[in-house]
């Protein structure tokens, strides 16, 4: 039976993230279920000039992580579909990633709003038990959304903010390296093996390339 890994991406910046995000489960061999939000959409047409459509969102999709789709197990769920298979507890899956998860995400997630299929998705694996990952990409940050990261957390959510860490190639580290550093991150979560980035080994100075 398949269970895939649903990925949901919210409207916040950062659609580099979610690609990485993407490539590393397809190339650990992964099967993903997609759930870009309405947000989602305009801000990944900001951030590559490329649009996300349903009708076309295959092509759009290997576009935006510019490799071919062949051989990659992937389904897409329109955001508004909310008649969708991950929306039900009794589809099959083993979790979710929310990235990047917009503070208004993670505010219909924690108290259960449900508004389209990403935050009823989320919900449904919290309440299954299913590992659910949480990138938020906000700064600074209120009160209000520090009190819904505590109730994902509370709800059984890794809460994992967007924070890279420089160890891998210090200040000298290319954009991607920061981005793939996240991207692996979210993997440890999830427990898919990657090779995303070079890991601590307690040597200052480690040779190696990240």
């Amino acid at each position: 039976m398949r269970n895939p890994w649903i990925v949901g991406v919210s409207g916040a910046s950062g659609t580099p993230y979610p690609a990485a995000v993407l490539r590393a489960l397809f190339d650990a061999g992964e099967s993903v279920d997609l759930v870009v939000s309405r947000a989602a959409r305009l801000t990944i047409l900001d951030e590559t000039g490329s649009p996300f459509r349903d009708a076309h969102w295959k092509d759009d999709l290997a576009r935006w992580l510019g490799r071919d789709l062949a051989g990659a197990d992937v389904v897409h769920w329109p955001a508004g579909d909310l008649a969708a298979g991950p929306s039900s507890g009794s589809y099959p899956a083993r979790g979710m990633v929310v990235v990047p998860a917009s503070t208004a995400a993670c505010a219909g997630i924690a108290i259960g709003l449900s508004k389209d299929l990403l935050q009823r998705a989320a919900e449904v694996n919290l309440k299954e038990r299913r590992r659910v990952v949480v990138v938020p990409r906000e700064t600074p940050v209120t009160r209000s959304h520090l009190a819904h990261l505590i109730d994902l957390h509370d709800a059984g959510a890794v809460v994992l903010p967007a924070s890279p860490g420089f160890y891998g190639a210090g200040a000298s580290a290319s954009a991607q390296q920061l981005i793939d550093f996240v991207a692996g991150k979210v993997l440890d979560a999830l427990g898919v093996p990657h090779a995303l980035f070079r890991r601590w080994s307690g040597e200052l100075n480690a040779p190696g390339k990240p």
